[in-house]
């Protein structure tokens, strides 16, 4: 038995190896020290977590963390992209590079890429005569600033505060008392004996028998609205040791294409992350009356949601654990805004809100509640900006504030709601209002004013650029906070805009289950990893809190371990004697 030591700055790894083991090394001042046969360098990727989610799988079996100090990571920084630098260079000649390209995108299982029959295709939304992927079954449209912030930064986050929250957890261990010894051991939800996954080399772990199949998988289920969502849905479980069937979005296909190539660029193993394109319906039976499905990461839809779950219910005795089941499923966020509010903060919060990617983040802003007193002002100021805001070719006008809607059924869902404002007694469109599908699905920001605040518009999730306001009482203001609590079922993010410490206190109290992350006088999207983990409860989700230290403990199936080290030379206990 060889007892190796993997040092970095801040911790130290200690394991012990009954046969040799293939050695990832980290990169960014982490490095593997060991007498394995072989090491296996990666791509220098700068990025703590992904170098992590390569190498977990491979730890044998007996595993601990020496903490020397905690590990430091801190956020990517997110790049301006002004005119003229360097990053907006370089982007500007990728996208010429890339202008009318189609990529052809397979089902990956292992190392196999299966194509098959039914081809499909991704088209740009804001060109829908552009088909950027052809994918088998088995561009999103985002501005420069909103995809550096997703598709770069927060996914970069994801896996490296991810990797610093699983080298905590492993931290955390039991007493121990003598004559014996107490540790943990953080599992994958199901994995095979021997602690392998299956896909590694037989003589990297010195096993002659043929390869261990995985016991058990995750569905990951990714949405099309946030890259990081895709990578941190499958990554997550695979970090902690899992096997994972990732399917991702149609409508993000190419994005979630390119994560799942940089993992495997950076050295993740296959069979580990299998990306499965798929018809939706197809892919839920499939992995629901799989007796190995140990855990569903879902972000997506409420009714999809609850499906599986059904799914998951009806079929529960066939499967060999309990599955955990997390899910994301969006919002009907608020921002309350109380007379003693800065009106400034308000309009810029609510625009940023309200308008950035279409309205299309589950986090968006989509019902304002405004005191009478401030309503003149506030109205005037938003109507004001709003003539500013220009809905483009984000990969064409850098000017572009924000793109189409995704597809031609997320147009025909707001072109419904656009026609129910314009019918119904109660509501008013004071800004926007049109949409136009002729070359892309673009919709214009569109402001509506309701005099019934149960109005459907204040209820139901819109997932487009249409914010709908109600005008309240000043006298009024804890009825009103009463009735942001009990008008929708969702309960995601929500904003109070307030300079009255008094009123932030009873707001914050009233709207406690209102919302997973509650904003104070800033605007309800914008969540950062590491500072504020996302989620909410009610129909909005499971609130596992993604981009926190909790996370990771959901795909993780503890083990206590007690070893004592002295002989039990009797069965009786001494009051019997």
């Amino acid at each position: 038995m060889s007892e190796d030591t993997v040092a970095g700055p801040g911790l130290e790894l200690w394991f012990w190896t009954p046969r040799p083991v293939l050695i990832p090394q980290f990169y960014n001042g982490f490095a593997f020290q060991g007498s394995g046969p072989a090491q296996v360098p990666l791509k220098e990727m700068g990025v703590l977590g992904l170098a992590l989610l390569t190498c977990m799988p491979l730890f044998p079996a007996r595993l601990c963390w020496k903490h020397v100090s905690s590990v430091q990571v801190a956020n990517e920084p997110v790049l301006a992209f002004r005119q003229g630098s360097p990053e907006r260079d370089a982007l500007q000649k990728a996208l010429k590079e890339l202008k009318g390209q189609t990529e052809a995108i397979p089902c990956v299982v292992g190392d196999e890429e299966v194509w098959t029959s039914d081809v499909r295709y991704q088209a740009s939304p804001f060109n829908h005569g552009h088909k950027v992927a052809k994918f088998c079954y088995a561009n999103k449209g985002k501005t420069v600033i909103q995809a550096e912030i997703d598709a770069a930064a927060e996914l970069i986050d994801f896996f490296r505060f991810n990797a610093k929250f699983a080298v905590e957890l492993e931290g955390e261990q039991p007493l121990s008392v003598p004559p014996s010894t107490n540790s943990v051991l953080y599992r994958g939800l199901e994995v095979p004996p021997g602690g392998g996954t299956g896909g590694e080399p037989r003589e990297a772990l010195g096993l002659a028998s043929p390869p261990l199949l995985p016991q058990g998988f995750v569905a990951a289920i990714s949405p099309f609205n946030f890259t990081a969502i895709g990578g941190n849905l499958a990554g997550t479980p695979a970090l902690m040791g899992n096997v994972v069937l990732w399917k991702p979005s149609d409508t993000a296909m190419l994005a979630s294409y390119a994560v799942y190539r940089i993992l495997r660029e950076a050295g993740l193993p296959p069979n580990i992350i299998q990306f499965v394109p798929a018809d939706g319906p197809t892919f839920g039976d499939t992995v629901t009356s799989s007796e190995h499905l140990c855990g569903i990461n879902f972000t997506g839809s409420v009714p999809t949601f609850k499906h599986l779950w059904k799914q998951v219910a009806q079929n529960l005795d066939r499967f060999r654990t309990f599955p955990r089941l997390a899910g994301e499923c969006g919002g009907k966020n608020f921002h309350f805004v109380h007379r003693s509010a800065d009106v400034d903060s308000v309009v810029s919060g609510t625009l940023r809100s309200a308008f950035e990617y279409g309205g299309q983040k589950c986090s968006a802003c989509s019902r304002l509640y405004a005191p009478r007193s401030l309503w003149p002002q506030i109205k005037g100021r938003l109507l004001e900006e709003l003539s500013g805001i220009k809905v483009g070719n984000p990969a064409e006008d850098f000017g572009t504030f924000f793109s189409a809607v995704i597809d031609a059924k997320s147009f025909s869902r707001i072109r419904k709601w656009l026609g129910h404002a314009r019918s119904s007694p109660s509501l008013t469109i004071l800004a926007g209002g049109q949409c136009d599908d002729s070359v892309g699905y673009f919709v214009e920001p569109c402001i509506v004013e309701t005099k019934d605040p149960q109005d459907p518009i204040m209820k139901e999730e819109i997932f487009g650029p249409v914010l709908a306001v109600y005008v309240y009482p000043d006298e009024e203001y804890k009825e009103t906070l009463r009735l942001v609590d009990s008008t929708s079922s969702y309960g995601l993010t929500g904003a109070v805009f307030a300079q009255d410490k008094d009123v932030l206190q009873e707001a914050t109290e009233l709207l406690r289950n209102a919302a997973g992350n509650f904003y104070i006088n800033d605007k309800s999207t914008g969540s950062v990893v590491g500072q504020q983990p996302f989620g909410g409860a009610r129909a909005s989700g499971t609130n596992d809190k993604p981009g926190g230290p909790h996370y990771v403990l959901r795909w993780t199936s503890p083990q206590v371990i007690k070893e004592t080290h002295g002989p039990l030379g009797d069965w009786r206990y001494p009051y019997m004697q």
